[in-house]
């Protein structure tokens, strides 16, 4: 610490000066980049800690949440490293993707945990890569295993077909992999996710030239999962747990998700700091959270 009062800390390039005044008592970090590793860890500890306090939407939340992104980075940049082999012109993209599971980490992540955010952090933005290419890869989520087993059969197809001058069967390319004749056929089924056709195509032939013009299209009779089904169960598992806080725990609640209120105004309506009604809400939100697992 300087005689100023302002503390000094060391990168991995050079020092670098930070003022605990600025930033609702945070340290001014000038350029995040370049702390060194080992006070990275030291002062993302000091960001977390205020960030749970801090109100989302400030500029005093974006300073502490933007500073612990930028701190954050090597991370991402370490986890796309077994990736290089893929070329410089994707790497861009894993960065990006790598760097919002670092954010989803971030916002995620809480200091009672008892875990280096290091560790906490690193399966997000490996998740996330991961995710990239499973998405850029196939049209449909296929599990690993039938993404693996459509190359072995399209090689055993390929060979089968050269020896029998004519396509196997699935019993033929079953008994070449010695495999069961229904894993052939899920491997095949799988293999329609590599590649996707379009929805607006006839549901058939018939169909296009039935009087009916136009015919019917396939996203006029592919249903989909109704989002407020799942609403609808969570609410329903979160009933009891409501009725066992007490009164000014659903007020705070009915106020903040209900009446959308910021925890400033909570905290005037019920005569209590900003502070206190964010305890209140972490601790809350940590109980019918913990309900909602027991219950599952």
């Amino acid at each position: 610490m300087t005689a100023e009062g302002k503390i000094v800390i060391s990168t991995s390039r050079q020092a670098s000066v930070v003022d605990p005044a600025v930033g609702a008592g945070l340290p001014q970090v000038d350029d995040p980049q370049k702390i060194a590793p080992k006070d990275a860890r030291a002062m993302g500890k000091i960001f977390f800690d205020r960030l749970q306090v801090l109100e989302e939407g400030t500029a005093e939340y974006q300073y502490a949440r933007n500073t612990l992104i930028e701190m954050n980075l090597s991370l991402v940049h370490f986890a796309a490293k077994r990736y290089r082999n893929r070329g410089d012109g994707q790497m861009e993209d894993i960065i990006q993707v790598g760097t919002i599971g670092l954010i989803k980490a971030i916002d995620r992540f809480e200091l009672s945990r008892e875990v280096e955010f290091t560790s906490f952090a690193i399966p997000y933005i490996v998740g996330e890569i991961k995710r990239f290419f499973r998405d850029t890869t196939w049209s449909v989520h296929v599990p690993r295993r039938l993404q693996e087993l459509r190359v072995t059969l399209a090689k055993a197809k390929e060979e089968l077909a050269t020896r029998l001058d004519r396509d196997p069967t699935v019993a033929e390319m079953a008994a070449f992999l010695n495999i069961g004749e229904e894993d052939v056929i899920e491997g095949l089924v799988a293999a329609n996710g590599y590649t996707a056709g379009s929805l607006d195509l006839p549901v058939s032939h018939a169909e296009e030239n039935s009087s009916r013009k136009g015919g019917h299209t396939f996203a006029e009779i592919t249903g989909c999962p109704d989002p407020n089904m799942e609403l609808v169960e969570n609410l329903h598992a979160l009933a009891p747990l409501m009725q066992s806080l007490d009164e000014r725990e659903r007020a705070i609640l009915r106020m903040r998700f209900g009446q959308e209120m910021t925890q400033s105004q909570i905290g005037e309506r019920l005569g209590l700091s900003q502070m206190h009604v964010s305890r209140l809400l972490t601790r809350i939100l940590k109980q019918l959270r913990t309900g909602m697992l027991t219950q599952e």
